[in-house]
């Protein structure tokens, strides 16, 4: 599946070898960062989140 596809679907994918977590919302838009309550904030904050 690539970024950007409209699922509708939220995804929290984990980066092996590290501790980073990628948040990718069902509008393609994506946040990284190591705690996993910030990508869920970050997520569940659609449409009001930042776009990076």
């Amino acid at each position: 599946m690539t970024p950007g596809t409209n699922t509708g679907r939220l995804r929290v994918e984990w980066s092996p070898g590290s501790d980073r977590l990628t948040g990718i919302c069902h509008c393609g838009a994506e946040h990284r960062a190591d705690d996993p309550v910030e990508i869920w904030t970050w997520l569940l904050a659609h449409p009001d989140h930042d776009t990076d």
